[in-house]
């Protein structure tokens, strides 16, 4: 089953249960992912349609910021449950200790010892754990941690 169908049979099953919310957020994920195929002019792969839904996040969580700094809680908390919605479909999220390690193996590999080769160690964490769920800003906060910053 393609995420494109799992989205639309929980978008049934929404309906059915009248749970608004839900179904708003599945709405805009099925929008999103529909889109992405119509730029694309074919069928997203699993790895495509997961960074799709990644990007939703991370819009959710700046938007997170930014309403909790304009003090508006309840918009802050309707994007959470969002969030909440959209990671059901991806997977699970690595914690910090994995996080670290993929760093420590990435920073030996390229040798980086100072903060100017921050760029290059990032590109290539990155790119170790492209297609797993990730929050680029805590990846970010533990290669400074490792180089020194």
């Amino acid at each position: 089953m393609t995420f494109l169908d799992r989205i639309n049979e929980d978008l049934k099953a929404a309906m059915k249960s009248k749970d608004s919310e839900r179904l708003s957020t599945l709405r805009m994920v099925k929008t999103a992912l529909k889109n992405r195929e119509i730029d694309k002019m074919q069928a997203l792969t699993d790895e495509e349609a997961i960074r799709v839904l990644q990007s939703l996040v991370k819009q959710r969580r700046d938007s997170i910021e930014q309403y909790q700094q304009a003090g508006r809680i309840d918009l802050a908390e309707k994007e959470a449950a969002e969030i909440k919605t959209i990671e059901e479909y991806l997977p699970a999220a690595l914690d910090e200790a994995a996080i670290a390690r993929v760093v420590e193996e990435t920073i030996a590999e390229t040798g980086a010892s100072s903060m100017k080769e921050m760029g290059a160690v990032m590109k290539a964490v990155m790119a170790k754990l492209a297609g797993q769920t990730v929050d680029g800003k805590s990846v970010n906060q533990i290669v400074k941690s490792k180089l020194g910053g």
